[in-house]
């Protein structure tokens, strides 16, 4: 009876150690892979890991603010941000750029992300802004009004009718019944500004937050017809993106109180109106 335990023993034990090999491997391989130290998307409800935000770029200054805090609230966590015009950003996500939050200028560029099946639940407006006259310092062409834009010999810069600014400069125009001739239409809200800053416009129409943002590099003129264009700013997640855990979070922080104080310092109004 003996011999016949060690034999049964004897002949199990090859398959055992074969088993045995099998497993091991494996088990070191999912050692290494906690150890490379690589930044991983959250598969939880842990914000972790990296993600990339696709903004207007009239919330650059808004949004760098944004990510710093959410970084530093949330250790491990990574923010890249992708500012543009709106419409820019929506054709990228359209295309399959890879981005995980989308904030855009205005309704219309979410709506066709919106119908292209790209957006990851309902977006949640978040902001509103308004159009101001930016001119240079001393403002040497003596720009005081909406109307002195369109004066012979005024050198404006608008943004382009697909972007939100320049969609909301054709409203201002046409409920103003004033014809505006610029000499420069560009793709993005920071392009005007940058116009008028070095001296190439003696105007350009921007938002009221671009121009608190500039400081004395421009002066600011408010005007009345600017409340016949608010443009509301939506943000929503994008369904094709990897670290849904961490694009929620940082929804919310942008939704929330903190997001709020932030935006509101910069000038803009509430959203959801």
């Amino acid at each position: 009876m003996r011999r016949q335990s060690i034999f049964t023993l004897n002949r199990r034990l090859p398959a055992a150690l074969l088993a045995l090999g099998l497993l091991l491997p494996a088990a070191l391989s999912g050692c290494a892979a906690q150890g490379s130290g690589a930044p991983a998307a959250s598969t939880g409800t842990k914000p972790g890991g990296a993600i990339t935000v696709y903004a207007a770029a009239s919330l650059k200054q808004t949004f760098t603010d944004l990510a710093r805090t959410f970084e530093a609230d949330n250790p491990g966590t990574t923010v890249t941000l992708s500012f543009a015009g709106s419409s820019d950003l929506a054709g990228q996500i359209g295309q399959g750029a890879p981005a995980d939050v989308f904030a855009s200028a205005d309704t219309a560029n979410m709506k066709k992300v919106q119908d292209a099946g790209l957006a990851d639940g309902t977006p949640k407006d978040f902001a509103t802004n308004t159009l101001a006259i930016a001119v240079p310092p001393g403002n040497p062409a003596g720009v005081s009004a909406l109307r002195d834009l369109g004066r012979p010999g005024i050198k404006l810069v608008t943004c382009a009718s697909q972007v939100p600014c320049g969609a909301a400069t054709a409203r201002v125009a046409a409920a103003a019944g004033l014809t505006l001739s610029p000499v420069s239409e560009e793709n993005a809200v920071t392009d005007v500004l940058g116009k008028v800053t070095s001296g190439e416009a003696d105007a350009g129409l921007v938002y009221g937050t671009d121009i608190k943002g500039a400081g004395t590099r421009v002066a600011g003129i408010q005007f009345p017809e600017s409340g016949s264009a608010v443009n509301t700013y939506p943000i929503v997640g994008i369904a094709g993106g990897h670290n849904k855990a961490t694009a929620q979070a940082f929804l919310d922080l942008v939704t929330g109180p903190e997001g709020h104080r932030v935006l509101s310092a910069a000038g803009f109004g509430p959203g959801g109106l």
